[in-house]
């Protein structure tokens, strides 16, 4: 992304900050595996979002008085013993240049600069970014911070600035939308790749392996997310990650996919018989979701309820699946439909913004339509991804093979 985007997301977040107030965002760090190994860093999304700043350890301090914000930028110190050995640190123009923050320092000076501010009287509060999935989960740094902050300055209240955050994050702006668009064209062009070289007999393994080479064809070095490649009776585990399977003739090849394109990440879900031929029974489900995906991108548009798009999904699956009489009322669709299908996608695969609530143009979720028929040894789902506009909705990923008859004229190439 450009130098403008993140200034013009600071000043965004800066409405959400009171005068007299102190901000501290951290990039984070990776955690140890075991031993001296560390796993991959991924940088906190709503500090990215705020920088641009891709690197571990990074923290950003700013000031607001009076309507105006002042920002520090604390990087690592360069080190050529330690980036010969863990690689190069993010230099202080480079940070300049991406992020647009003008002061630079380094880390050491962090705690001393922010002693000084908080105990000189000047500011009421200090804003951190705060959120846990779970109370069991480890304290990530934020929380480390506010717990140490509490001990030393147990006079200056904190406020948590995470839904602010998540607020912002809800409305793509235009060159959002435009890097989304570009993952799903690297995507669709992966998908088709796993698509032409299907066969019976092929490991899920080898499926990644195209997958992962068309991405890197493209100067994606990693995927948006972990890649479900699956097959057969391993498609009715939903997050599946082994790659251990092998297809076989009539197993049915689940993908669920996306490539990372300036930060934003776009998740389709495509699903095909390793042989190239759907099976009568695998027509008539796959058509039952290809005719509810169809039928929600008809009816979404602004002020729509985000709850009823899965309840409507499921309600108009409930109608195709019951006319093949696998289940007789919808208090039985959970046998079939095993999740939801309608969370937002952009920095984050399951994006953490605001949930709930009417449809807003800019707007970018999945409507992923899962259908799971143990009965007939029978898994897949049906996932594109919606950018809700003003007068209805677009679907992003409708290039990518999605009719039985798409499918079949790609795997017959």
């Amino acid at each position: 992304m450009e130098q403008s985007y993140y200034i013009g997301n600071r000043e965004r977040i800066y409405l959400g900050v009171e005068d007299n107030s102190l901000l501290v965002l951290f990039a984070g760090s990776a955690p140890r595996q075991s031993a001296d190994q560390y796993y991959n860093f991924f940088c906190n999304r709503n500090f990215l979002y705020a920088t641009g700043c891709n690197e571990e350890g990074i923290i950003l301090l700013a000031e607001k008085r009076a309507g105006k914000v002042s920002e520090t930028l604390y990087l690592r110190h360069p080190d050529p013993l330690a980036e010969r050995w863990s690689g190069r640190r993010l230099k202080a123009d480079e940070a300049v240049a991406i992020s647009g923050i003008q002061r630079i320092a380094y880390l050491d000076q962090f705690q001393g600069e922010f002693h000084q501010r908080a105990t000189s009287g000047q500011f009421d509060q200090l804003y951190l970014d705060l959120t846990k999935l779970a109370p069991e989960e480890p304290a990530n740094v934020e929380h480390r911070f506010a717990h140490s902050c509490q001990k030393e300055y147990p006079a200056f209240p904190m406020k948590n600035i995470h839904l602010h955050f998540s607020h912002l994050r809800a409305i793509k702006q235009l060159c959002e939308i435009a890097a989304m668009r570009e993952a799903i064209r690297i995507t669709e062009e992966a998908i088709q790749a796993m698509m032409r070289a299907s066969r019976p007999g092929m490991w899920e393994y080898q499926y990644k392996a195209i997958f992962d080479h068309v991405l890197t064809d493209h100067n994606v070095l990693e995927p948006g997310f972990q890649p479900i490649i699956s097959a057969g009776q391993n498609n009715f585990c939903i997050h599946y990650y082994s790659y251990s399977g092998q297809a076989q003739d009539g197993d049915m090849v689940l993908n669920d996919v996306g490539a990372r394109w300036k930060g934003m990440v776009n998740d389709v879900s495509r699903a095909w018989p390793c042989n190239g031929r759907f099976t009568e029974r695998q027509r008539l489900l796959y058509d039952c979701a290809l005719r509810t995906s169809n039928y929600m991108f008809s009816i979404i548009k602004p002020g729509m309820l985000h709850e009823d798009v899965d309840r409507l999904a499921r309600e108009y699956n409930y109608e195709q699946l019951h006319q093949l009489g696998l289940v007789e009322s919808y208090d039985e669709i959970g046998k079939l439909m095993w999740h939801g299908g309608a969370h937002h996608v952009g920095l984050d695969v399951h994006d953490d913004v605001v949930r709930g609530g009417p449809l807003q143009p800019g707007m970018i979720f999945c409507v992923d339509i899962g259908i799971y028929c143990e009965e007939w040894g029978i898994g897949f789902r049906l996932e594109d991804n919606c950018l809700v506009t003003e007068g209805g909705c677009e679907n992003l990923s409708r290039n990518i093979p999605r009719t039985i008859e798409e499918i079949e004229a790609v795997m017959a190439k």
